[in-house]
């Protein structure tokens, strides 16, 4: 069987550096633009539907929107109905790198699929998410404190 995770984890790692070094002009790093574009397309959303979304531990995405709000480019804001339940929102700073990030994203989309016909980008599209959604699975057990059998 081909290495099929080994390519994905390079093509992350890859666009990830790319990432942070394009965006250290506007003070984020280490991944916390995908915070930021999360919480600007789903303004409201909380701390626990943000870490379902990106795949990432409770305590990854604490530091990173604790980094965020200190570098005002989220808000944490509490719920009217439950104190204890604080949303995230976008401030104006984050609003306003937002388009940059997300032009960015387009421009890494065509250069990764350059050369590719729209039936294979289609094709490449529904594969991947054929794959995140089987690791998942395993993503959501061993969350849950399960153990995977090799």
């Amino acid at each position: 069987m081909k290495e099929i995770l080994r390519e994905i984890g390079m093509i992350a790692r890859a666009l990830d550096s790319i990432s942070n070094i394009e965006f250290k002009e506007f003070d984020l790093t280490k991944g916390q633009y995908l915070y930021l574009v999360r919480i600007c397309e789903n303004p409201g959303i909380i701390q626990e539907q943000l870490v379902d979304m990106i795949k990432v531990d409770r305590s990854t995405a604490t530091r990173a929107l604790q980094k965020l709000v200190m570098n005002d480019f989220i808000e944490k804001k509490e719920d009217l109905h439950n104190k204890k339940i604080k949303k995230l929102f976008p401030t104006e700073k984050g609003s306003m790198v937002y388009p940059f990030i997300k032009r960015e994203n387009q421009h890494s989309d065509l250069m990764a699929l350059d050369g590719f016909s729209e039936k294979e980008a289609e094709i490449a599209f529904a594969l991947l998410q054929r794959i995140r959604k089987n690791v998942e699975k395993d993503w959501q057990a061993v969350k849950k404190g399960n153990k995977r059998n090799y």
